[in-house]
């Protein structure tokens, strides 16, 4: 068994040699196109390497596709679907499993009556929608000392967003959930390239499925939600992370415990205490990743600046899961001292709160410029993240170097 989330090809160069076609992917505009334009779109090796920019994301991985999204995007409170970053495990699904017309939910293990649903119908339900941040578990996971393996994501796998659907709940509900029933299993339409690699299967407990902000989600920032977003049907788990949100959602199972496979029992968990890089790590000792940290990021100035003396506008993002943020703090010179920035626009729970803090530059040479977030429960973003085996939750300051020139 695999001892972390496979990527096949994972550093091969990508190609995008048809811009435009990639910018159609991207937005999710027809599945039908989509299915063969995601293929031809990365079918070339002579292209944008990893780590380079694609169109408006930075590629992570070309094969599954992985991007994350330049900081320099986060000065807006939704994120554009086409610049919202992407985490895929496989490939696109093949079409005719996301096919609109075709398509199924299906609904099943420990309920009264098991459900087959299509989009017509699952539509019939009552709508809602709510503005979540959306975060890979692994942002960030590049900033870990010692390094550890896989996607080297650094500040740009999150993106806010207004996403429109069904509850959960209320899918759940017409079903009928047997009282033994204590997790929910959430299964997508894509598929591994080799038969030995497990399925992306994952599970949520029955608390949080059936909490009314848990959406089965069919639109993104008012539009269909795009093909690489998880097309036709998605789950958002908001203020947890984003492998419970499972893409191309198709099956539901009730059961009384997690899911056994790999991507649930030995993916996507952390040490449930703090441990050194070198300690052993017992199974037991390993939980699921769910509720996201408090964090902020810095969307500008952008890392080595050069900026004039003088009053300098800085600006960022700040989220805290489940929890609203109570405070966001700039520092300007490399952490000695910390000034309030001025939170701006309204509270909204699970979504991200935009920050500026304007800055009289005076000290010419260059400097750090440092912001960190508190939540309302008085928990503070770290100067650096716990370390873990998986390279999970890292949420330190945020830090760019900038130089001040007369």
């Amino acid at each position: 068994m695999p001892s972390r989330p496979l990527h096949p090809d994972e550093g091969t160069p990508v190609t995008v040699t048809r811009r435009v076609l990639f910018e159609r992917v991207l937005q999710g505009i027809g599945t039908s196109l989509v299915a063969g334009g995601i293929e031809r779109a990365f079918a070339d090796s002579q292209g944008a390497a990893t780590g380079q920019a694609s169109g408006p994301l930075t590629v992570r991985v070309s094969r599954p596709f992985d991007a994350e999204t330049p900081a320099r995007e986060f000065m807006s409170r939704l994120t554009p679907n086409e610049r919202f970053f992407v985490r895929s495990h496989f490939g696109p699904p093949s079409a005719e499993a996301i096919q609109p017309e075709s398509w199924r939910l299906t609904v099943k293990g420990l309920v009264k009556d098991e459900l087959t649903l299509s989009l017509p119908e699952l539509k019939q339900f009552e709508p809602a929608t709510i503005t979540a941040v959306l975060q890979c578990s692994g942002n960030g996971r590049a900033h870990h000392r010692p390094k550890v393996p896989g996607v080297q994501w650094e500040r740009g796998a999150v993106g806010n967003a207004e996403w429109t659907g069904v509850r959960l709940r209320d899918v759940l509900q017409r079903a009928g959930v047997k009282p033994q029933s204590l997790h929910v299993q959430l299964q997508g339409a894509d598929r591994p390239a080799l038969p030995s690699v497990p399925l992306f299967t994952r599970s949520i407990p029955i608390h949080k499925a059936l909490h009314p902000d848990t959406l089965l989600a069919y639109e993104m920032n008012g539009r269909p939600l795009p093909l690489l977003h998880g097309a036709p049907l998605r789950v958002i788990t908001p203020g947890w992370m984003a492998e419970s949100c499972m893409k191309w959602l198709t099956e539901i199972t009730l059961r009384a415990d997690e899911t056994p496979g790999y991507y649930m029992q030995q993916a996507y968990r952390i040490p449930e205490t703090a441990v050194h890089p070198t300690s052993g790590l017992p199974g037991s000792a390993m939980v699921p990743v769910e509720q996201m940290p408090v964090k902020s990021l810095i969307a500008a100035p952008g890392e080595g600046d050069t900026l004039k003396v003088g009053p300098v506008t800085i600006q960022g993002v700040a989220w805290a899961g489940e929890s609203p943020v109570a405070k966001v703090e700039v520092s300007c010179d490399d952490g000695k001292t910390w000034e309030p920035a001025r939170l701006v626009g309204e509270e909204q729970p699970y979504a991200w709160r935009q920050w500026q803090y304007l800055w009289n530059a005076r000290q010419v040479g260059p400097t750090a410029i440092l912001c960190r977030a508190t939540d309302a429960q008085g928990i503070q973003q770290p100067e650096r993240s716990p370390w873990n085996p998986g390279g999970f939750l890292w949420n330190g300051w945020d830090r760019l170097s900038v130089t001040v020139a007369a």
